[in-house]
This record gives structure tokens, sequence and C-alpha cells, in this order.
């Protein structure tokens, strides 16, 4: 069964950093695209970042130039560097592969 243990979360203030490590195991983790969502208080699930087993990337607009997702296969770890932080950015973080999430972190974004 697939594992994401996502950590690192916490309270920045505006225009900061946090980097968000996700550690995954019980699957083959280098085949999988692997990708961020978030659900801020209230609202639905909003996707991020996606990361394909080729390296490619992609960005929500919202978090674009700011964000930058990456991985090490070697390690079987997904990372969310995330820098110049809005309170808008305050959410419940997740990462998934396919439909499959783990337990999320909280990231708080306040002064």
């Amino acid at each position: 069964e697939v594992q994401l243990v996502e950590s690192g979360g916490g309270l920045v203030q505006p225009g900061g950093s946090l980097k968000l490590p996700c550690a995954a195991s019980e699957f083959t983790f280098s085949n999988y695209a692997m990708s961020w969502v978030r659900q801020a208080p209230g609202k639905g699930l909003e996707w991020v970042s996606t990361i394909y087993n080729t390296g490619t990337t992609v960005y929500a607009d919202s978090v674009k130039g700011r964000f930058t997702i990456s991985r090490d296969n070697a390690k079987n770890m997904l990372y969310l560097q995330m820098n110049s932080l809005k309170p808008e950015d305050t959410a419940v973080y997740y990462c998934a592969a396919g439909s499959r999430r783990g337990q999320g972190t909280q990231v708080t974004v306040s002064s």
C-alpha cells in the first residue's frame, strides 16, 4: 500500500520560506508522477505542482515563480521549496501519488 508522509510545516511570516519533504514507500517511486496539493481552511483541494518521472515540472499560476518541486528517486523523497510565502498560502499541504495522499502538514503564513 502506498505510504506518503509529509513534514516540515509550521508558522512562517509573510515573505518567508519553508521546505516540505515527503517520504514515500511501498511503491516504485521513480515510476510515478508526484504532486503537491493543498487545502485552505473552508476550501476544497487545490493542485499546486506536479513533477513527472521524466523530471518535467508544472505549477499552478498562484505559486509559479515562488515554489519549486523536486524529487530524489534514490531516497524516495519528494520536496516542495516555498519562497516568498503569502498569507493565502496558508493550508494543509499533501503530497500525492495518483489518488493517494499522505496525512498532510500544516503551513501557516502570518505575522
